[in-house]
């Protein structure tokens, strides 16, 4: 009886002390936090309110056509998209857009009844690009302008980086992506999240398609969302869906980020990305609206931002099969 009581004495000593690791432990770790807008829910992107949010747009070069943008917004919105992908500069490449700019691009989106995705160009191709920034540094950014975005969590996705490696060290994209998350969620930035793959995007070496259950589970909100753009990596049907299917099939949430229906690196199948985000029911953002330069100005949708001119590309996705018209759905926010 002596040894049992003793060794019950000493079960509850150690037990106290293991509870007391613990409590040490969850003070210690990140604090989740309940979404109030837009967020992952068994991986899919849906609303505050439940409702399933597919994305279906375009994107826009705000940070170097500012003057352009409130009339593309709504040259774009006209056109039936739910969402517009607008591209930002942390000052380090091209013009800082700051936080008055950022609040003002939220504010005429949803004057538009668009769903915002804010992206920092500055990141891409960093490791082969001269003068492209750390995922760090793009978190500093967000962070500085974290006052545009609080309270905007219905209306605003925060992309973390564009395209943030290229084809030099991928591997590495694994370890920044999760530190720039945990950063963002230590600052109190609690909008979903997007991160784009690395190899310009295209994830030809499937580091983010093999580490993103991870990355998501390192997100203390568990609201991030994974991007891929689809050029050259992807001309053909089968490339386009066994890449999407894996993600939907692991339950994590994707979407098309950029594609185009031709690029300097090959032939995008972009058929079938539309064809495969419809039957999926993923979002996808085509490149992009106008102003393309350097040799693909034919990705340009509209000549010169003039709506009344589109493009056989801006054509297609538009207006053409599994289109932006013909599958849209507004934000129920906005409804």
């Amino acid at each position: 009886m002596m040894r049992a009581t003793t060794r019950i004495g000493h079960i509850g000593t150690a037990l106290g002390a293991v509870a007391a690791v613990l409590m040490s432990a969850l003070a210690l770790a990140p604090t989740a936090h309940a979404a109030t807008g837009l967020h992952v829910s068994n991986g899919r992107l849906v609303e505050g309110n439940g409702s399933d949010f597919v994305m279906r747009g375009v994107n826009h070069a705000h940070t170097w056509f500012p003057t352009r943008t409130a009339k593309a917004l709504s040259d774009i919105k006209a056109l039936k998209a739910n969402t517009v992908r607008v591209v930002l500069s942390t000052g380090d490449r091209w013009t800082k857009n700051d936080t008055a700019d950022v609040a003002n691009v939220v504010a005429q989106c949803k004057q538009n009844r668009l769903i915002c995705v804010l992206e920092a160009h500055d990141t891409t191709g960093y490791g082969e690009q001269g003068g492209a920034v750390t995922l760090a540094r793009a978190a500093d950014y967000w962070i500085g302008v974290r006052s545009a975005l609080a309270g905007q969590e219905n209306y605003a996705v925060v992309n973390l980086g564009n395209e943030p490696y290229g084809n030099n060290n991928a591997a590495a994209w694994t370890a920044d992506t999760k530190a720039a998350i945990v950063k963002l969620r230590n600052a109190g930035i609690h909008n979903a999240l997007m991160a784009d793959a690395p190899n310009w995007g295209q994830d030809w070496t499937f580091t983010m398609r093999d580490n993103a259950a991870s990355v998501l589970a390192a997100d203390p909100d568990r609201n991030t969302v994974f991007s891929i753009h689809m050029y050259g990596v992807f001309d053909t049907a089968a490339e386009v869906k066994d890449y999407l299917t894996r993600f939907v099939n692991a339950k994590l949430p994707i979407v098309v980020g950029e594609f185009g229906h031709n690029h300097s690196d090959g032939n995008p199948d972009e058929d079938a990305i539309m064809a495969t985000a419809q039957s999926l029911g993923l979002g996808y953002l085509g490149w992009s609206w106008s102003g393309n330069s350097g040799g693909v100005e034919y990705l340009d949708m509209a000549t010169n931002f003039a709506p009344a001119a589109l493009t056989s590309w801006g054509q297609r996705i538009f207006k053409g099969a599994n289109g932006i018209a013909a599958t849209a759905k507004e934000a129920t926010i906005y409804r």
